[in-house]
């Protein structure tokens, strides 16, 4: 069963820098994937897949990403507050790219076509899952009540960020467990929407 654990760098930075808003920046790299049979293609994602540090396995895809704040602050009598907070998500998207042979069987162009559509999109939610905490977290630092020193202001943004990047990381594990879970029978209904559609011409064949 395919499952997928986050990599995730969380790379926190303070900077009395220019505000802007929350950010995705999204890159993508890919790793070969050979065969023939749908063996060949199981034993070369294992062998050729990320490895996941917290695992120590390879899997099928990954996300990798980092989490920079830069927070600007103003001092006024007896208040420090936070004037204004940008928060960047930078992603790097993992995902394999089969080397097709020239003669493959069908059912095999169909099933690895099903499976890579699939280890996209579950990327592709790691990605939005990350954006939208990184949106939360910056409308919850730029919220923040003023505090009697700029010392106390920084304290208080640690603490924010450190309580909603605990939720994203939760928010990744759990989304990750749901589709463990549902990942077979999830790819099987796939094939056979994937296979009606090209029995009524909506797709080329695989």
């Amino acid at each position: 069963m395919m499952k997928q654990t986050l990599l995730c760098a969380l790379m926190l930075t303070f900077a009395t820098l220019p505000a802007g808003a929350a950010n995705l920046v999204k890159t993508y790299s890919y790793f070969s994937v050979g065969g023939r049979t749908l063996g060949d293609i199981q034993n070369q994602l294992s062998k050729n897949g990320p490895e996941v540090k917290s695992t120590g396995s390879r899997h099928p895809g990954a996300t990798k990403m980092a989490f920079t704040t830069r927070i600007s602050y103003a001092q006024s009598a007896g208040s420090c507050r936070i004037a204004d907070a940008a928060v960047t998500v930078k992603v790097k998207v993992i995902l394999p790219e089969w080397r097709r042979p020239r003669k493959s069987d069908a059912d095999v162009r169909l099933f690895w076509d099903t499976l890579s559509a699939d280890i996209k999109r579950h990327e592709e939610r790691h990605v939005e899952i990350a954006k939208n905490h990184a949106r939360l977290l910056e409308d919850a630092l730029k919220a923040a009540p003023p505090q009697k020193t700029c010392e106390q202001a920084k304290a208080k943004a640690a603490a924010i960020q450190a309580a909603e990047l605990a939720m994203h990381d939760q928010d990744q594990v759990r989304f990750d467990r749901v589709e463990g879970v549902n990942f077979e029978s999830r790819i099987l209904r796939l094939m056979r929407y994937r296979m009606q559609r090209v029995q009524a011409g909506q797709l080329p064949p695989p």
